[in-house]
């Protein structure tokens, strides 16, 4: 059986990143165990205050950047977004539920929390932020996350501990900056020689894959 292997870099305060995980759970639905999603994170929102005033200054400002999220997820009547989005909670920086969640996906790895711990939690994370406003920066919210995911914490707490999280959150960071990832979600297939960025339809995230599935050589991807 041939296996798609995808790349997905996102943010968790990207609303398209949490636009887009309908369409992955869609694809891993249609497709199953034929392809395969690793997730990595990626740096939008690492001061999201500088963002905000740097994108939106002239724009309404935090105001004008609810407004956007407000009229966007209108388009998308299967996602639930809270109405006071970045009004009433305002979380500093991304970084701080990526190497929360960073620390969950390695303790997985080692087999010490349960089988699909990671994809819950990510899944609830970005639920907590978008559907129920809570800061999702605040240590608080990443316990009540990971509770409601079923994760061991102690395993969690141990990668949090020695460094270990940090270590690979720094990975995946520069492993974006490498691959040239302009922005959050990005999917990256075929080696690196495919990138699909932004609001991409499921449609089109499908014909990559079908292609993919189609095509047993990867060389005959370029004609050069």
């Amino acid at each position: 059986m041939k296996l798609v292997q995808i790349l997905s870099f996102s943010d968790v305060l990207c609303v398209w990143a949490y636009i887009a995980q309908l369409r992955v759970e869609a694809i891993q639905k249609t497709y199953g165990e034929q392809v395969r999603f690793e997730s990595r994170f990626c740096s939008v929102f690492g001061d999201s205050a500088h963002k905000i005033f740097t994108a939106w200054a002239a724009k309404g400002g935090y105001a004008g950047f609810n407004a956007h999220l407000v009229d966007a997820a209108a388009r998308f009547p299967e996602i639930k977004l809270n109405s006071t989005i970045w009004l009433s909670v305002r979380p500093a920086s991304s970084l701080a539920p990526h190497l929360f969640l960073k620390a969950i996906q390695l303790a997985e790895a080692a087999h010490e929390t349960q089988i699909g711990s990671f994809a819950q939690a990510s899944i609830l994370m970005r639920r907590a932020f978008f559907e129920d406003a809570l800061d999702i920066a605040e240590g608080d919210v990443h316990y009540q996350v990971a509770a409601r995911a079923g994760v061991e914490i102690s395993a969690v707490e141990k990668r949090l501990g020695d460094g270990r999280a940090h270590a690979a959150l720094a990975s995946d960071y520069k492993d974006a900056d490498a691959m040239g990832i302009q922005g959050s979600p990005t999917f990256v297939l075929n080696e690196g020689r495919q990138k699909l960025f932004g609001n991409v339809g499921y449609r089109i995230i499908e014909a990559n894959i079908q292609e993919l599935l189609r095509e047993p050589n990867p060389d005959q991807a370029s004609w050069c």
